[in-house]
């Protein structure tokens, strides 16, 4: 691409062989036609080779315990991502199966030139790409099209916290958050219809959990995300700093499963967001959770192996897990009993019934609810276990860095410090019922979502 700020998004996976033939985008975390780092990177080479540009989407039939609460959310935002391609004369073609073994089979009987992939911080995804990578020889790149500062140029090490990798990421903000170019429609058309996936079929051949319902309130694809973008700053963004914390305003964005998905760009949010007529300590709250807390968690997830295990946290965390782990629980709960909501504390019940009901959790109290996790299981390990499941069968973000940093934070002190000591948490900071009153109408919030 012509400017700097598009070439440090980019890694070269592998040299390759030169041939010509079309270009390939292997579309996976960021689901969209609009304003996608990728996609707007294969088409440049495209129109400098003269040769056609496909995108390819691997759909497995079941992924980490995904339901078909998130799976129908994803499906139906491709769905419309595959119109908005075809409006540019791009074809969207939808492998079933295995991508290791589907996207290389492809590749071959396609003839294509040049592999492009977008970067994704998680194990499984990081170990299709290295497979695939070595499966073909034609140069394979990567591009991080998710973070407004890409994940290896914001930091090349594990950050301790916020205050780590904040400044580096502000010293770098002038020259990533910038206006996106414009995708071009392709002049030349691929061998494959624009907008031919039969998508019944697609999500017929899905092998999911169907008893988990999709959610009706809020509407997939990068259309509906531009609606909630374009209101958001109007009705939310002032005083969002403040309201946020409580999980009785509907003051939150809900952009978050959008960005999960990536069917908005966080870099188009934030463009918005900056220009937007609100108080400077609103956009500040804001765009500290959209650009240096989403682009920690990536940081966590892609420098420590272990950013989903006890293994990961920080020694401090660690030595007082250990200290602690023979304390008396007043309450034990099994995974059955928190998945139905079956505790002695109502607040924490309708935390969770918030989060099966309608897929989303309030910020605050996903942090309130993991720590009770860890307070009311047998162990540490089975309390990282217990939320990381819960909160990947029902959120519609789940399987998300923010996820498991969010777990990783509530119960391992990952990006914390040692707080006071105590029974059970140890040195972990601690959160209860009392602190949770002070900060908002509890009893309202309980009778929301469990009267």
């Amino acid at each position: 691409m012509g400017s700097e700020q598009f070439l440090d998004r980019i890694r070269v996976l592998r040299p390759g062989r030169n041939v010509k033939g079309p270009i390939l985008y292997w579309m996976s975390r960021d689901q969209r036609a609009t304003h996608n780092h990728a996609l707007l990177y294969a088409q440049d080479i495209a129109v400098e080779q003269k040769v056609p540009l496909v995108v390819v989407f691997c759909m497995v039939p079941e992924f980490m315990g995904a339901t078909i609460r998130q799976y129908s959310f994803m499906i139906d935002g491709l769905h419309e991502t595959s119109g908005r391609l075809a409006e540019k004369n791009i074809s969207l073609v939808v492998l079933t199966g295995d991508p290791v073994k589907k996207l290389p089979e492809f590749i071959r009987q396609h003839k294509i030139s040049v592999l492009v992939t977008d970067f994704d911080p998680l194990r499984i995804k990081r170990k299709w790409v290295t497979e695939v990578s070595h499966s073909i020889d034609i140069p394979h790149n990567e591009v991080d099209a998710h973070n407004i500062v890409p994940c290896w140029v914001a930091s090349d090490k594990q950050e301790y916290g916020a205050y780590t990798i904040r400044p580096k990421i502000h010293r770098l903000l002038d020259r990533f958050l910038v206006r996106f170019p414009s995708l071009k429609k392709n002049r030349h058309s691929y061998d494959i219809p624009a907008d031919s996936v039969d998508w019944d079929k697609i999500r017929e051949s899905v092998r999911v959990d169907r008893k988990v319902k999709t959610v009706e309130w809020l509407k997939p694809g990068t259309g509906a995300a531009e609606k909630i973008l374009k209101e958001f700053p109007k009705h939310k963004l002032s005083g969002y700093s403040i309201n946020r914390n409580d999980p009785n305003l509907d003051a939150q964005s809900n952009l978050s499963p959008y960005l999960h998905f990536g069917q908005i760009s966080a870099q188009d949010v934030a463009l918005v967001v900056s220009k937007a007529d609100a108080p400077v300590e609103d956009k500040d709250a804001f765009l500290e959770e959209l650009i240096v807390r989403r682009e920690l968690s990536d940081n966590f997830c892609y420098y420590n192996h272990n950013y989903d295990s006890i293994k990961g946290i920080p020694e401090w965390a660690a030595a007082t897990h250990r200290t602690h782990r023979r304390d008396e629980r007043e309450y034990i709960y099994s995974l059955k009993n928190f998945e139905k909501a079956k505790t002695h504390e109502g607040l924490w019940n309708a935390a969770q019934l918030e989060m099966v009901k309608s897929g989303k959790m309030h910020g605050y109290m996903r942090m309130y609810w993991a720590k009770k996790i860890l307070e009311w299981s047998e162990s540490p390990e089975e309390a990282i276990r217990i939320a990381i499941h819960l909160n990947d069968k029902y959120e519609l973000d789940g399987r998300d860095p923010n996820g498991y940093t969010g777990v990783m934070w509530s119960v391992g002190g990952v990006h914390d410090r040692p707080w006071t000591e105590r029974p059970v948490f140890g040195k972990i900071r601690y959160m209860n019922e009392n602190g949770a009153r002070r900060k908002f109408d509890v009893d309202e919030y309980i009778e929301k979502w469990t009267g």
